[in-house]
C-alpha cells in the first residue's frame, strides 16, 4: 500500500512521541555499540541528572510557546537565581528551608514581571526576554562579583547531588504508575462522556503494560547504581503535575486556547492577558528550581551557570513535537525531547568528539524537527 503526503502527516501527527521514543533507542543502540559504558547503570544516572535541568525549564517552556510567546531569558534568570541561592547559602549562611521559599518566590516574581511587561505593556516577548537575558547575566555578575561562590552547605549539595534509597525509589515507582493509570482511565472516562472515539481497552491496557515495563527498568536500573537521583525525582513531580494542568484543568484548556486563536479566545470571554502573565510565572518558577539544582549540582554559584540553557529548553520543545504556532505541544514531549538533547551530548563526550561537531548536530535535529512540524499540519510556504 502506497504511503500518501496525507498519510505521512497524520502518521507524524498521531504518533509522533512514539517516533521520539524509537529515535533515543536508535540513540542508545548506536552510542551503546561505540562505547559500552554508555548503557552502564552509573552513565544513564548521569545522564539523567544532567538532564533534569533542561527539562524542568522545557516542561514551563511548552506552554509559553503553546501561548504563542518566547522566552530568552530562562537562562540567565537560572543563573541569577542559582547565584542568589550561592549567596543565601553560602555567605550569609541561611538554612535550606529559607533559601528555597526565597528563590522560588524570586523567580515567579520575575517571570511574571516578564509577563506583565508582555501581555499588559503590550511589548513583544522577545524583546523582553531578550532585554532580561542581558539583564539578569548581569545582574548575577553584580550578585557575584564574577567569582565563584563556594562551597555550599551539605544540605543544598543534597538536592543535587542526592539519590533516594532503594525501597522509597521503589514506592515512589509504584505511586508514579498508579497515577498514569488514573489519568489514562480519567481521560478515557471524559471521551466516552462526551461521545468522543477511544481507543479499545485492550490497547489501553497493552499500552499502560509498557509504561509499567520502563518504569521498572528505569527504576531498577538507577537502584543497581546508587538510586534514583533527586533531580530526576523533582523533575517527574513536576511532569505529573504540568501534564494535569496542561490535560484537565480550565486553566490549561485557556492556555491552548489563546495559542490556536488569540481573537477567538479573548472573544469568548477569555482574560488573555492574565493567561500569559501565569505561563511566564510558571517559567519562573521553574528557572528557581532549575537554579537551585544547578547550585546544588556544582556545590556552587558559577556566573556562568546557565549560559546557553534557554537554546536547549527551547530545542527540546521543538524536538518534542511543540508547534512553532501555538497550540500545541505536551510537557511528556518536551521532556523526550530534553532526553534526546541529553543523550546526544553525553554519547558524543564519551566518544570524545569536538564541541563544535556537537553544537552543528543539535542544530541540524532542531532544524529537523520544526520541518516534521510543518510537514504533519500540511504547512506551506
Amino acid at each position: 500500500m502506497q504511503l500518501t503526503k496525507k498519510d505521512f502527516r497524520r502518521l507524524l501527527s498521531e504518533y509522533k512521541i512514539v517516533a521520539l521514543l524509537l529515535v533515543i533507542a536508535v540513540i542508545w543502540a548506536f552510542f551503546g555499540y561505540l562505547n559500552i559504558e554508555f548503557l552502564s547503570a552509573r552513565n544513564f544516572s548521569n545522564l539523567l541528572r544532567q538532564m533534569a535541568i533542561t527539562g524542568m525549564l522545557a516542561s514551563a517552556m511548552v506552554f509559553v510557546i503553546v501561548a504563542g510567546e518566547i522566552d530568552l531569558s530562562v537562562g540567565s534568570l537560572l543563573g541569577l537565581l542559582g547565584g542568589i541561592a550561592a549567596v543565601l547559602d553560602v555567605s550569609w549562611g541561611w538554612p535550606l528551608y529559607a533559601t528555597i521559599p526565597v528563590v522560588i518566590m524570586l523567580g515567579i516574581a520575575a517571570g511574571m514581571m516578564v509577563g506583565w511587561l508582555t501581555a499588559y505593556v503590550g511589548i513583544p516577548s522577545f524583546i523582553v526576554t531578550l532585554g532580561g537575558m542581558l539583564a539578569f547575566r548581569g545582574a548575577v555578575l553584580g550578585i557575584t562579583g564574577g567569582i565563584t561562590i563556594a562551597p555550599a552547605s551539605d544540605e543544598l549539595k543534597f538536592v543535587g547531588q542526592g539519590y533516594l534509597p532503594e525501597g522509597i525509589g521503589d514506592v515512589f515507582a509504584v505511586a508514579l504508575f498508579a497515577v498514569l493509570v488514573v489519568l489514562a482511565l480519567r481521560t478515557r472516562s471524559g471521551r466516552v462522556k462526551h461521545a468522543l472515539p477511544v481507543p479499545s481497552m485492550g490497547f489501553e491496557i497493552g499500552k499502560l503494560a509498557v509504561i509499567a515495563a520502563v518504569i521498572i527498568g528505569f527504576v531498577l536500573t538507577l537502584n543497581s547504581y546508587q538510586g534514583v537521583p533527586v533531580p530526576v525525582l523533582i523533575l517527574l513531580f513536576i511532569l505529573g503535575i504540568f501534564t494535569v494542568v496542561g490535560n484537565s484543568t480550565v486553566f490549561g484548556r485557556r492556555i491552548y486556547a489563546v495559542g490556536s486563536n488569540l481573537e477567538a479566545t479573548r472573544l469568548s470571554g477569555v482574560n488573555v492577558n492574565f493567561v500569559k502573565l501565569m505561563v511566564f510565572g510558571l517559567m519562573g518558577l521553574m528557572c528557581a528550581f532549575a537554579g537551585l539544582t544547578t547550585t546544588a549540582r556544582l556545590a556552587a554559584g558559577t556566573p556562568s551557570a546557565g549560559f546557553g540553557s534557554e537554546l536547549d529548553a527551547i530545542a527540546s520543545c521543538f524536538i518534542g513535537g511543540t508547534s512553532m504556532r501555538g497550540g500545541i505541544g505536551s510537557v511528556i514531549g518536551a521532556l523526550v525531547g530534553a532526553i534526546i538533547m541529553a543523550s546526544l551530548d553525553n554519547g558524543m563526550s564519551m566518544l570524545g568528539i569536538d564541541t563544535f561537531w556537537q553544537q552543528i548536530t543539535k542544530g541540524i535535529i532542531l532544524v529537523a524537527a520544526v520541518w516534521l512540524d510543518i510537514a504533519s499540519s500540511g504547512s506551506q510556504r
